[in-house]
């Protein structure tokens, strides 16, 4: 018993001393609407650090003063840190909105006119502005096929063909 819980203290101790920084997103091509359909995790307090860097003034995702701002803040980011080719071509994500969940922010956005799928290409370098230990996972999902990488500061392309 004292062996298991050493051996969890260790695990928190170096976690603590140590912080990771993950963001975790999906891409599902749906072919009945022919669209992707993209949602991004990150921790609320480095994302709101990575805002701010960029803006210059602190942000408050759980609380904004003024949300319309706020998203329009959140959508310049993605579309900056998260740029998507479909079949070779640059596609244009389309802002949904954001929402948080305990100590993270969920993101949305999505992609139309997407009728068919053979590869995608992903320039995912989130939070690599504010931390430089910072890994990307990403899963594309398309046709029911499940693909998934992940990459670290500071490299950011991944591509996933079907």
């Amino acid at each position: 018993m004292a062996g298991y819980l050493g051996k969890w203290l260790m695990i928190w101790v170096v976690g603590w001393m140590h912080p990771f920084f993950v963001s975790v997103s999906e891409v599902q091509h749906n072919a009945a609407d022919k669209s992707l359909e993209i949602s991004i995790k990150v921790f609320i307090d480095d994302f709101e650090k990575a805002l701010g860097n960029g803006a210059g003034f602190a942000v408050d995702l759980s609380h904004p003063a003024d949300s319309i701002k706020t998203n329009q803040l959140v959508f310049q980011y993605l579309q900056k840190h998260f740029l998507v080719k479909v079949n070779g071509q640059p596609v244009k994500l389309q802002y949904v909105g954001y929402e948080k969940e305990r100590e993270a922010a969920w993101c949305y956005v999505q992609v139309s006119s997407v009728p068919v799928v053979k590869k995608i290409d992903i320039d995912n370098s989130l939070l690599y502005d504010a931390f430089d230990k910072q890994i990307n996972i990403m899963h594309v999902v398309v046709n029911g096929q499940r693909k998934s990488t992940k990459v670290g500061y500071p490299d950011s392309r991944a591509s996933f063909s079907f």
